[in-house]
């Protein structure tokens, strides 16, 4: 249900307007300013009087009794919502992103560019999040025996993605094991993602032990993404982060050095990207991020899912300031999502 607030058109236009230029100039945001802008003719008074209703109903504040108004996080949520969702990406916009991301021939140089869009188009930080283990599709698989048991697993996914791991595992195998083991999922699961692989090897085991027991066992040993969990490191590319230095909403140095550590850390941008992922929404946007830092009341997150072998992958977007350029981050991220598909079928 609408809050009564926002019942009347004029208020969302009203409140629309004061986002907007609060986004453009970073300053407390007066009826006057409003006036200038708003399609109606409505005197001050009657804008101040709609702006106290918008500040009763959480989606303003005011800093100080004789300034303007700022935008709640409720206010950038609506705007987000019902404003620049409906936004469509600028041809200017259209033409830069087509230029940057032409050319890449492998999915290291697509994720850097891709991730040199994002930020720049954000002024924030760009963000590209690779698929969680359990969703990384299996093109091919090698094993090797080390000399003191352990084993190197190698996956290479389709694009060239390879990701690799020494186990230890519980018993001892032989190397004709590891290539009998591999030759199996190399012919029966190429093309699957590797929870898919688990789910299946599970269902053979209780089905059909007798004849699958012994591959099915040794490559679920050596293949769960639970056992071969890797490091948030593998996972995610970032680009930006210094453009956070010097923003208003971060001048407590205390907070930005928390920010900046946080980001470093990266497996939390890990786990809130992966959300987007669950998510029905082409784009989505949170406001709020206080799962990164105690500073992220402060942050927004712009995150679209991307796919690949009519599968959603992984998740890329832009994190900045709450007063971020919503229309043009989220059509940007859309578009990037897009071609950043695009481009990794290609490649593959």
């Amino acid at each position: 249900m609408r809050n009564p607030a926002l019942q009347e058109r004029r208020n969302r236009q009203i409140l629309a307007d004061l986002v907007r230029t609060y986004i453009e100039t970073g300053e407390p945001v007066s009826s006057r300013a409003i006036s200038k802008r708003f399609e109606e003719s409505l005197s001050t008074a009657t804008i101040r009087n709609i702006m106290a209703d918008l500040e009763d109903g959480g989606y303003l504040y005011q800093p100080h009794t004789s300034a303007g108004r700022v935008p709640t996080a409720a206010a950038y949520r609506f705007f987000a919502q019902e404003i620049a969702s409906q936004a469509t990406l600028t041809v200017e916009d259209r033409n830069w992103i087509n230029r940057e991301m032409s050319g890449a021939n492998s999915a290291a140089e697509i994720t850097e560019r891709a991730g040199h869009v994002l930020a720049e188009v954000s002024r924030g930080v760009g963000i590209i999040v690779s698929p969680p283990l359990r969703r990384a599709v299996l093109e091919h698989a090698r094993m090797w025996l080390l000399p003191d048991g352990r084993v190197v697993v190698v996956l290479i996914s389709p694009g060239g993605n390879t990701r690799d791991k020494v186990l230890r595992p519980s018993r001892v195998f032989t190397q004709p094991e590891l290539d009998a083991t591999a030759e199996f999922l190399n012919r029966n699961y190429s093309g699957w993602m590797l929870d898919a692989i688990r789910a299946d090897l599970l269902q053979k085991l209780a089905t059909e032990r007798e004849r699958y027991e012994t591959l099915a066992q040794s490559a679920l040993t050596l293949c769960d993404p639970a056992i071969l969990s890797e490091s948030s490191t593998q996972q995610i590319y970032v680009e930006g982060t210094a453009q956070f230095v010097g923003t208003p909403e971060f001048a407590d140095q205390d907070h930005l050095r928390e920010l900046l550590a946080a980001i470093e850390e990266k497996h939390r941008l890990v786990s809130v990207l992966n959300a987007c992922i669950e998510t029905p929404e082409p784009v989505f946007v949170q406001i709020g991020i206080k799962e990164i830092s105690q500073a992220g009341h402060n942050l927004a997150l712009i995150s679209a899912p991307y796919s690949g072998h009519d599968q959603i992958q992984g998740s890329l977007g832009v994190l900045g300031p709450t007063r971020i350029d919503y229309e043009r981050a989220m059509t940007a991220v859309a578009y990037v999502a897009q071609l950043f598909s695009e481009a990794l079928q290609k490649i593959e």
